[in-house]
């Protein structure tokens, strides 16, 4: 009777740790809810997931609970947890500091006193090491046999989550390459340094987008897709592209055509992602007070994306040197943002570039640091 309420017991919780871990295709959230939930289960303190590089055959703790910023990377066969990533095969330590085995720089590195602790691997499909679940000091007592067994089920099920969300994050990965090569086709011909200038509108966007306080998954988006916001300029001619002086009514508007050519380029797109690229293409010319292009919305009828986007395309086009002018200093192009809420911007999304600012800033240093003098 006994045996079949555990089965039952672990059934149950077999059941609800799936359907919990099933959903997330994302790494980073996974093992967040992965450590999360076999914390709760095994009632221990502390959970730490390493996962195998490949590369170096290391080991590194993508989440451990209490390191913060620290990250932990132990050599395969090195302690305990190289041990298991070696054999394939579980450890159960009653005593930490009295197994041969244990390598107590982690506790050095971390002021955290390990007594006891259990690891299991994560194998894949083939038998393969995908890594490590490690959990440590039992709150009552140690960890037994059962816990060791029941972790090895969890583990089963963590290690298929874990195989998906990494196929799903190299099929994004190249997918969002293609976006991003495709984004430099265009802005290739029109800056001198295209990939800086895509990478500040992708991190400037995805800043102010979040400091709005939108979810994580949207955030994301709109930092792909608003690389694609001139992908338009292809199909203007060199001549009014490259122009270092002002150009003429008519060049201005040919070149003012741009919104509308990019917007055809991806218009009919599949993916959420490019839909929001075509919304912002078409859009990020539009002014809030309706004077802007190519259709001359107003207020909200223009998408929230290219509201943002115009903001941080303005901001870096001003704090950026072109073949027309020299850039100008980030808090000059910051105060032109501000007096332009209400009439060429949307004021809630300069209050979100206003509020994001310090990291804006700090991304540009970061890149005027970080790039070579000019001759």
């Amino acid at each position: 009777m006994r045996r079949l309420q555990t089965l039952e017991r672990e059934h149950k919780i077999l059941v609800r740790f799936g359907a919990a871990v099933s959903s997330q295709t994302r790494l980073e959230p996974l093992l967040k809810l992965l450590a999360d939930e076999v914390r709760q289960l095994l009632n221990a303190q502390r959970c730490t997931v390493f996962l195998l590089d490949p590369q170096t055959q290391e080991l590194r703790s993508k989440l451990a609970h209490g390191l913060k910023a620290l990250e932990l990377r132990l050599p395969l066969g090195r302690g305990i947890i190289g041990a298991v990533a070696k054999t394939g095969r579980p450890l159960l330590i009653p005593k930490a500091y009295r197994d041969p085995r244990f390598d107590p720089s982690s506790d050095k590195k971390s002021g955290y006193r390990t007594r006891n602790l259990l690891a299991v691997p994560l194998k894949n499909r083939e038998g393969k090491i995908l890594g490590v679940f490690e959990v440590l000091n039992k709150k009552r007592g140690t960890f037994s046999r059962e816990d060791c067994g029941l972790l090895q089920l969890l583990a089963a099920i963590a290690s298929g989550a874990i195989e998906n969300a990494k196929l799903c994050e190299e099929l994004r990965d190249s997918h969002l390459e293609t976006i991003y090569r495709l984004a430099m086709i265009a802005e290739y011909r029109d800056q001198e340094d295209t990939a800086l200038h895509l990478r500040h509108i992708s991190q400037y966007a995805a800043v102010v987008a979040e400091n709005l306080g939108l979810d994580p998954g949207t955030v994301e988006e709109i930092r792909y897709a608003s690389p694609l916001h001139d992908i338009g300029k292809v199909a203007i001619p060199d001549a009014i592209l490259l122009k270092p002086g002002k150009l003429t009514e008519e060049e201005y508007a040919e070149m003012k055509k741009h919104p509308a050519y990019g917007a055809r380029i991806l218009e009919n797109a599949q993916t959420t992602l490019l839909q929001m690229a075509h919304r912002i293409a078409l859009a990020h010319h539009e002014s809030f007070d309706g004077t802007g292009y190519p259709k001359r919305l107003k207020g909200e009828e223009i998408p929230w994306e290219a509201r943002i986007v115009s903001v941080v395309d303005v901001f870096d086009a001003l704090a950026t040197r072109r073949v027309y002018k020299p850039a100008w200093e980030p808090q000059e192009a910051f105060r032109y943002i501000e007096t332009k809420a209400g009439t060429q911007f949307d004021p809630a999304a300069v209050e979100g570039f206003k509020k994001g600012f310090p990291e804006i800033l700090e991304l540009l240093r970061t890149d005027v640091i970080a790039r070579p003098a000019s001759c």
